[in-house]
């Protein structure tokens, strides 16, 4: 009988897990160095753009960093009990703990403050972030004309003036409608003025979306049927130039959610108000071409008597 020595396993030689680990290792670098994943690196708002982007940035970071202390307490017990009490060889069988009051009540105790202190913090908040602040002295005047607000869910801004602002979510575009008396819309771009508290009623015409600028705050479902409010006020620049502010739908709407993008462009009062008369000329010329194109149309089509042949034929 012939016996086979056998031999140790020994770690494959090929480089196929450390490619693996330089692939993940560079997909992370990537991931982290991507300009559209980041918003303030650490919270998901920026604090530059509108007032209650800074109050919500500020919530996140207290809640982020509670949270901090949370987890390595936690996993600095876990390491020292796990080395403290390793297993030993020759060692006695461990005692067998049913429990410990004076821990249980301890932690239970500690949770509980913890939760009472982030609450707190939350409402004492939460007013800033969801009630509008007046518009700064150098934004859009709002005359009765354009003077409107949020009334449903949103408190009106102390002023009882805000530039409000219809948003539709469709299937993969946003619709902006603004107030005044002549018709006056948008297709991907919202255009503001500077300043000026500028109030959102949000809605879909299909399937339910998600209104998110990062820099401004405020991500708000846009839903079929019903109507979300949000506010944003973009403050001047040093420079008095345009800023814009790219958004995205953070709501999986379909096939094309990937490229269901928008802008925020905030402009001086007066180039606003430019604008605004620029866009409601290009919708009037626009209106008027069309019905000259239906009239030409009709006048070209035959009318019932001349395709029978005309009466007695």
């Amino acid at each position: 009988m012939i016996r086979r020595r056998l031999r140790p396993l020994r770690p494959d030689p090929r480089p196929g897990g450390l490619l693996t680990l330089v692939l993940l290792g560079a997909w992370m670098v990537l991931l982290v160095a991507a300009p559209g994943a980041l918003a303030d690196v650490f919270t998901p708002e920026s604090d530059s753009g509108s007032p209650n982007a800074e109050g919500i940035d500020t919530l996140y970071k207290i809640v982020f960093a509670l949270g901090i202390v949370v987890f390595l307490g936690v996993e600095i017990a876990l390491a020292y009990t796990l080395i403290k009490y390793r297993m030993k060889r020759r060692s006695p069988a461990p005692a067998q703990i049913r429990g410990n009051t004076p821990l249980e009540i301890g932690w239970t105790a500690a949770a509980a403050g913890l939760l009472v202190i982030i609450a707190t913090v939350m409402f004492v908040m939460l007013g800033d972030i969801k009630n509008p602040v007046s518009s700064a002295p150098g934004g859009l005047p709002l005359g009765s004309a354009v003077t409107q607000f949020a009334s449903t869910d949103q408190p009106a801004p102390p002023s009882g003036k805000s530039l409000e602002i219809e948003v539709n979510g469709q299937q993969y575009l946003w619709r902006y409608d603004y107030p005044g008396e002549e018709r006056l819309f948008s297709y991907h771009d919202l255009v503001v003025p500077f300043d000026t508290t500028v109030t959102l009623k949000i809605t879909s015409q299909d399937v339910v979306h998600s209104w998110w600028i990062p820099d401004l705050g405020g991500k708000m479902d846009a839903m079929p049927g019903h109507e979300n409010e949000t506010w944003f006020r973009i403050p001047s620049p040093a420079d008095g130039k345009e800023r814009s502010f790219l958004g995205e739908c953070a709501e999986l709407c379909g096939e094309g959610h990937a490229d269901h993008y928008t802008r925020v462009r905030a402009l001086p009062p007066a180039q606003y108000e430019a604008w605004a008369a620029r866009q409601a000329e290009a919708i009037r010329e626009a209106q008027e071409q069309l019905a000259e194109s239906r009239r030409a149309r009709e006048a070209a089509e035959p009318t019932s008597t001349e395709i029978g042949g005309g009466e007695g034929s």
